[in-house]
């Protein structure tokens, strides 16, 4: 079984040179995520550390149990501001908790087949707390890049502005020269020099001018967290209570849909850089077990990095092998030139988290969205708005809440319901809503056409249309439900309603039912009452039906035609009055 997990077809016709490739890409990505893994550390209120232990394990985790073959795992800027958060309630050792709660919620997640579900998450929603997000890691890095000396970290925002413009004149100018030199060579490198990492090659070179010719006038990382230890971390179970579950189960299915999401996304880029396909499932396992595992190293929570899964892409990486490698080049650094990392300025971290942020925020589609002044544009402009004025959590909720909301009311509006007859001049004479004038309409017989969703949010309008449109009640309902995808309780509830008080004195017809409405009609005893022989496939031969439970005398006198049988009917009533008035003559 644990062979078949490991060689599936991902490895199938792995050769040298596919090795080769992987030893390449693992070795960029892994120095790539030096830097990035401890500026997400520290702007998660944790040491540098951290960072780096979480990219060794659940990097290597993600990528030999998820469903990719070329996911990058570690820690995300995703994430920063509900770790932020947590850090700042609840302490350290509650985030490992809320940390691991959230492997075991997204190992259930794939267990349970939920991958799929991700993709129902509205994009308005998604954009809006990854623009929000964006803001807070680029608004948090501000001082970082000025050199402000004591700025105190809030968890709201605009406390923390406000921590901003209260010590903006302690302005260190070296922290600024510094802060500038790796902001341009991030951004000026991919011009001339391909083939080298931006942020690392930004990092050694800003850190490098801070060491020789400033050393002693800019905040350092061995400054500000102590120096980083260049051995592997050693485990450590954290205390699980009940209290500390109850406490943190919030936040930490937070963690869990924000990884699931990250992680999916991530992996959809990879399938259209690539394209391959990956197992949505699968993937959540993955993560799933990497959290549940980092933990226990002292790591933080972990998803899949768009950025860093799209280098090793553009790479050449061909497995899975290329994360693992990643992991393990990281390892190998921190145990080799961890107190060097010491040395490296806060100021040289953050405008690699600020354009982070930038590539995050999807500005294009953020103001794409709320310049079609839809009700998207609310959904987005108020998760964004909480995001970043509130909390993270309440603007996953509400945007999701929201969102349900809005299309429930769109998926109202589909629901459509009208008298219909059918139409002689067309071809096979469609039964059509616009025959149906107060001239033209059957006083015996009522057909009505039924378009959408039967659910709870149009359920009431679908019994209003037919009870307003009905004056005096007809001998005979025919409902066309052909157009009708599903039912759910409350609309069965409503649709029993109407067929139980037009069955007192009449006959209901129901034509080209679909197998789900269907289904929910016989599992509540509706059909039954009905009667399978009031069920047809197809409306014309309901109407032949119908039209012989007709009372043939109420034709007597009728001039509306609804049905081409009503001239023959007509005739034979007026034939018959003559016939009679003949007799009385005599």
């Amino acid at each position: 079984m644990l062979r078949k997990w490991f060689f599936t077809r991902r490895f199938s016709g792995y050769t040298l040179e596919s090795f080769q490739k992987d030893l390449l890409s693992g070795f960029v990505v892994g120095v790539i995520a030096i830097p990035l893994g401890m500026a997400f550390a520290i702007a998660s209120g944790v040491k540098p550390e951290y960072g780096i232990y979480t990219t060794i394990i659940a990097g290597i985790l993600i990528s030999l149990f998820g469903g990719s073959r070329y996911q990058i795992g570690g820690p995300t800027g995703a994430f920063i501001p509900i770790l932020f958060g947590i850090v700042m309630t609840f302490g350290y050792e509650n985030l490992l908790i809320a940390g691991f709660l959230a492997g075991i919620m997204l190992l259930l997640m794939g267990i349970f087949r939920l991958g799929s579900l991700m993709k129902f998450i509205p994009k308005p929603v998604t954009v809006g707390f990854t623009s929000g997000i964006a803001v807070i890691i680029f608004v948090g890095q501000i001082p970082n890049f000025l050199g402000l000396t004591n700025v105190e970290k809030h968890e709201s925002f605009i406390s923390n502005i406000k921590e901003i413009a209260t010590h903006i004149l302690s302005i260190n100018f070296y922290s600024v020269l510094t802060a500038v030199i790796c902001l341009l060579t991030v951004l000026l490198t991919p011009k001339f020099i391909l083939k080298v990492p931006a942020p690392l090659l930004g990092l050694l070179l800003s850190t490098a001018i801070a060491t020789i010719f400033y050393p002693s006038h800019i905040a350092t990382i061995g400054s500000t967290f102590g120096d980083i230890p260049n051995s592997l971390p050693h485990f450590k179970v954290p205390e699980i209570t009940i209290e500390r579950i109850q406490l943190l189960i919030g936040p930490a299915f937070v963690i869990a849909v924000l990884g699931g999401i990250e992680s999916l996304l991530s992996a959809v880029v990879a399938d259209s850089m690539s394209k391959s396909k990956h197992n949505s499932n699968r993937e959540l396992i993955g993560q799933g077990i990497a959290n549940i595992v980092t933990p226990f190293f002292g790591g933080i929570p972990a998803t899949g990095a768009i950025a860093r899964t799209a280098t090793n892409i553009k790479n050449g990486a061909v497995s899975p092998l290329s994360g693992v490698i990643h992991g393990i080049v990281v390892m190998l650094i921190l145990i080799l030139f961890a107190p060097f990392a010491s040395n490296i300025p806060l100021a040289s971290m953050a405008p690699i988290l600020m354009i982070v942020a930038w590539n995050m925020s999807e500005s294009h589609t953020f103001l794409h969205v709320l310049k079609t002044k839809t009700e998207d544009s609310l959904v987005l402009a108020v998760t964004f708005s909480l995001t970043v004025f509130v909390n993270l959590t309440v603007a996953v909720e509400v945007g999701l809440f929201l969102a349900v909301i809005l299309f429930t009311k769109r998926m109202s509006a589909i629901m459509v319901t009208a008298k219909a007859l059918p139409n002689p001049k067309s071809k096979n004479e469609k039964v059509e809503i616009k025959m149906v004038t107060d001239s033209h309409d059957c006083p015996q017989i009522s057909i009505y056409n039924i378009e959408g969703p039967l659910f709870f949010g149009s359920a009431q309008a679908f019994e209003q249309s037919i009870l307003n449109s009905i004056n005096d009640k007809p001998n005979i309902l025919l409902l066309r439900m052909g157009r009708v995808p599903l039912i759910d309780t409350t609309g069965e509830s409503y649709l029993s309603s109407i067929i139980q008080d037009f069955s007192k004195d009449g006959i209901v017809l129901i034509s080209g039912i679909k197998s789900q409405p269907k289904n929910m009609l016989i599992k509540t005893g509706l059909a039954e009452f009905i009667g399978e022989s009031n069920f047809f496939e197809h409306t014309g031969d309901a109407i032949n039906f119908a039209l012989e439970q007709l009372n043939k005398n109420k034709c007597l006198g009728c001039k509306n035609f609804a049905f081409k049988e009503c001239t023959t009917l007509s005739c034979v009533q007026e034939d018959s009055q003559d016939r009679g008035e003949t007799v009385k003559s005599f």
